[in-house]
């Protein structure tokens, strides 16, 4: 069994851009749906396509994941059954502290931008970078699940009036 350890955070400036070393293009849709369930999402990429199951565990910053490369032919049948569907685009970082992507989501979840961090363990020091704004590690109403149901556009406590860059 694979774990997903990972903190999430909102991006409140720019300054993230000088540590991108590359970025990707993202569709993923969601196959199924539930805080308590297990998540079965298809995604992606220009030049690969996964199959990925995530379950939530008792700590929201851990989660059970288990990942699988597909064929894109595949990937594009399990896409086209769900409307359930968001568009980013992955920026990689070179950032210490672990694995730091930032996401930019396009459609009816832009302008949201959410910084994400991988950590091989959870009880590691973690330093967050200044373009970091409100933690969002397990806020289930901002999962990439979730904004696939209900995107941003539509959370207005978040949105109006929130430009993120």
């Amino acid at each position: 069994m694979g774990l997903e350890i990972e903190r999430r955070f909102l991006v409140v400036s720019e300054a993230w851009q000088e540590l991108s070393i590359r970025h990707e293009q993202l569709d993923q849709g969601y196959l199924s749906e539930g805080q308590e369930a297990v998540v079965v999402r298809v995604r992606r990429s220009q030049e690969h396509a996964w199959l990925t199951l995530k379950a939530p565990t008792s700590n929201p910053e851990i989660r059970q994941e288990f990942e699988y490369t597909i064929p894109a032919a595949d990937a594009e049948a399990l896409l086209a059954l769900t409307p359930r569907r968001v568009q980013k685009t992955r920026h990689h970082l070179n950032c210490p502290g672990g694995d730091w992507v930032v996401d930019v989501f396009a459609g009816a979840n832009a302008p949201l931008v959410i910084a994400e961090v991988e950590r091989s363990d959870p009880e590691a020091p973690l330093t967050i970078p200044p373009w970091c704004g409100e933690e969002i590690t397990g806020r289930g109403e901002l999962s990439n699940a979730a904004l696939a149901m209900r995107p941003w556009s539509q959370l207005e406590a978040y949105s109006r009036g929130n430009r993120f860059s």
